[in-house]
């Protein structure tokens, strides 16, 4: 009999997890822009889109004493797609032809939010939750919207939506929890157009993210810190 084979520990787990997903998006596109094995003819070309992750703290953002992990986002399959998402009349919802994401929008979000934290010196630890972070508090995120949105316009909206919740981690319990809700129209009807909408939505999404989740946060410590003697 061969010898039972131990189970990965869940940290080192998510670790793989999170350096496979991007490499199987990548692949993805691949297969979509190359042959087709069963009809023998050649797709249409797919353009990747990478929009930038340009988030900037705010000085005014309190400086805090407590360490931070930040939860993979959560998203329906639709959402959590590399293809991207357009609602051209309400009720219907289209994918662009021929473009995909270089990530998925939870990768996206998360690695935006990480780094504006990092970024803003006002946390002295904040780092992914699979990462093992013996963080105080944990952000988790819920992206319901990640869509090109026309509302009866003549150019669409890249619209993102994202509902959050603050964590204690030790006590297991809801800090604050908030909507956030970002519309940002694009300069024209093109993919490409469409794509830097969504880096500016991103942005001020993952920004806004940040500023809450430090100041509710801090207000919590404050609270449950103990009164100096």
């Amino acid at each position: 009999m061969s010898p039972a084979l131990s189970p990965l520990p869940a940290a080192r787990r998510q670790r793989l997890l999170a350096v496979a997903r991007p490499v199987l998006v990548l692949a993805l596109a691949t297969l979509v822009a190359g042959c087709s094995l069963l009809g023998g003819k050649r797709s249409d070309p797919v353009t990747i889109y990478s929009p930038e992750l340009g988030a900037r703290p705010d000085p005014a953002w309190p400086a805090v004493a407590w360490q931070l992990a930040i939860a993979r986002p959560s998203a329906p399959r639709l959402v959590d797609s590399p293809r991207i998402g357009v609602r051209p009349v309400p009720g219907e919802l289209q994918v662009y032809k021929g473009a995909v994401w270089a990530q998925p929008p939870t990768d996206m979000l998360e690695g935006s939010v990480l780094r504006v934290l990092e970024d803003s010196g006002k946390v002295p630890a904040v780092g992914r939750l699979a990462t093992g972070l013996r963080a105080n508090y944990r952000l988790v995120m819920d992206i319901r919207r990640f869509e090109a949105d026309y509302a009866g316009g003549s150019k669409p909206s890249a619209t993102i939506e994202v509902a959050a919740k603050l964590m204690h981690n030790t006590e297991q319990r809801v800090v604050a929890s908030r909507t956030f809700l970002q519309v940002q129209p694009a300069a024209a009807t093109d993919t490409a157009a469409v794509s830097a909408a969504f880096g500016q939505a991103l942005a001020e999404a993952s920004r806004q993210i940040a500023g809450w989740t430090l100041a509710e946060g801090q207000v919590d410590a404050s609270r449950t810190s103990p009164a100096p003697p």
